[in-house]
């Protein structure tokens, strides 16, 4: 019995050492100082903000490339460096739009639309009006050089976040069925087409599918949103055809180059070793624009999402000299901003097989409110909860979930589109209880410096999130979607299971 005992004791004081030791492995390594370098670079006004494609976007991926090489990390193992090329385009929209529609005498003109996708073309018919453009909506028709009009977003949500999430499906089916152009009405208020004509009646950047020239692509379908605030245009496509007239000049394009980050380093259990875990953050942010009232105009994108990437440097850092039993791949995306497209890149071009990465652990940031937390986007979705929850009360820290869940956040980050293959992927955040004036007085402002940030809070945080993950990789259960989960039937497709 005695014997029992001390034998229990001896096991008893090895975990606790143990454990310990896992602790003093993050606190090692995880450091204010560092932390400071880290941001203070990334978010200085020399790099102008990092948009991507610039010259200082490339200088960002740089410094990360050469600072996981200086932590022994591993390249990227399809082109022996540490970065993952895109070729992307930078699109100008469109000069001239003219779009009407009805008959002679009650022709309407349509003055607030915008373009999403650019086509050049000119139309005279009848439009077929598909509802929201549900899979059954499209199913059996044969749409070729035929305009389609639909509802933006579905029976449940209309708004403009609902309408954006559902358009790339929506536009795939048209363009199976033959379609010229999809026009979708939207419904949104004065304020919010606003905000949608700023982001669209400008250039933007897409990933290449081609050569990219001055013409732009041939045989594009046109994608264009109408404003229909209280539902009138919906209203008269469904109470009969509508004979439409849509001209529209196409869109110049010019090649545009970007690229994501990517590094590795392999686990220490011979079986284990062959699941990996991502770490990932994106690197650009938003460049320059709109001066404030001091006459500031580089968003310099201290937490949108220099922090993030600081998050993963930790992480790449703390791996690289104390491995775990499960692998690393760390992947610092760029183009977020410009519509997730490194991440998307990334999972239609992944490095390593898609069903060996078994969590994807994101990290972005529009800003905090609360330095006694860290907010997990996501963080009840998988079955890793409780080792982010332990994690985070290591170092002084609640973690919550997502305090806003109708503004959709898990699926507005890199993590979405790792999600939508299946892979577990929450997002890691700074504290926050609510949208309130100290998120929106830096989330894409000028004001977001290094310097207005908390760095004894950061150092915390950025602990939790190294010993979360380690916690996560050394767990010998695999992780995945808890049960009803909207992605969990994706996850046991790719997983098989």
């Amino acid at each position: 019995m005695k014997k029992n005992i001390l034998i229990l004791a001896s096991l008893l004081s090895f975990s606790l050492v143990f454990a310990q030791t896992e602790k003093e492995k993050v606190e090692e390594t995880v450091n204010k100082s560092t932390i400071e370098g880290h941001i203070y670079f990334l978010a200085d006004d020399l790099l102008k903000g990092r948009e991507t494609g610039t010259d200082e976007n490339k200088i960002a991926a740089s410094y990360l490339a050469n600072t996981l090489r200086s932590y022994g990390v591993k390249p990227n193992p399809m082109t022996g460096d540490y970065y993952q090329k895109i070729n992307m385009k930078d699109i100008k929209p469109p000069r001239r739009v003219n779009l009407s529609w009805g008959g002679k005498e009650n022709k309407t003109e349509i003055k607030n639309k915008v373009v999403l996708e650019p086509a050049k073309m000119t139309f005279t018919g009848e439009a077929v009006y598909l509802g929201f453009g549900t899979e059954e909506d499209f199913k059996g028709k044969n749409l070729r050089k035929k305009i389609v009009i639909l509802q933006g977003g579905d029976n449940k949500n209309q708004d403009v976040r609902s309408a954006f999430r559902m358009r790339q499906e929506k536009s795939d089916r048209a363009k199976a069925a033959g379609a010229l152009a999809v026009i979708e009405l939207i419904k949104a208020d004065a304020p919010t087409w606003g905000f949608v004509k700023s982001r669209f009646d400008r250039s933007r950047v897409d990933i290449a599918d081609g050569e990219v020239t001055n013409k732009g692509r041939a045989g594009a379908m046109g994608y264009l949103w109408v404003q229909d605030e209280y539902g009138a245009y919906v209203n008269d496509f469904k109470t009969g055809t509508q004979q439409v007239k849509l001209k529209m000049e196409g869109a110049s394009e010019k090649p545009l180059y970007s690229s994501n980050v990517v590094g590795v380093v392999e686990g220490t259990d011979p079986q284990l070793k062959n699941e990996y875990i991502i770490y990932s953050a994106h690197y650009d942010h938003v460049g320059i624009g709109k001066a404030d009232k001091t006459g500031d105009k580089i968003y310099n994108g201290a937490r949108d999402n220099a922090v993030g990437v600081t998050t993963v440097l930790s992480m790449a850092q703390n791996l690289a000299k104390y491995p775990t039993k499960r692998s690393a791949l760390f992947i610092l995306f760029t183009a977020e901003e410009k519509g997730l497209l490194g991440s998307k890149y990334y999972v239609d071009n992944p490095v390593l097989p898609l069903e060996q990465m078994v969590y994807c652990f994101n990290s972005d940031n529009g800003g905090y409110n609360d330095t006694s937390i860290a907010t997990i986007v996501g963080l009840n979705r998988t079955t890793a909860s409780g080792n982010i929850i332990s994690a985070a009360k290591q170092f002084g820290l609640q973690a919550t979930d997502d305090p806003a869940p109708e503004q959709g956040l898990f699926d507005r980050s890199d993590n979405v589109n790792f999600a939508a293959k299946g892979i577990p992927a929450p997002t890691f955040s700074l504290g926050f209880t609510a949208f309130d004036e100290e998120l929106t007085k830096y989330y894409h402002q000028p004001g977001d410096h290094a310097d207005s940030l908390d760095y004894d809070y950061l150092e915390k945080f950025f602990r939790a999130y190294v010993m979360a993950g380690r916690n996560i990789a050394n767990d010998p259960e695999t992780p995945f979607w808890v049960a009803g989960d909207k992605y969990e039937t994706a996850g046991k497709k790719l997983y098989r299971k």
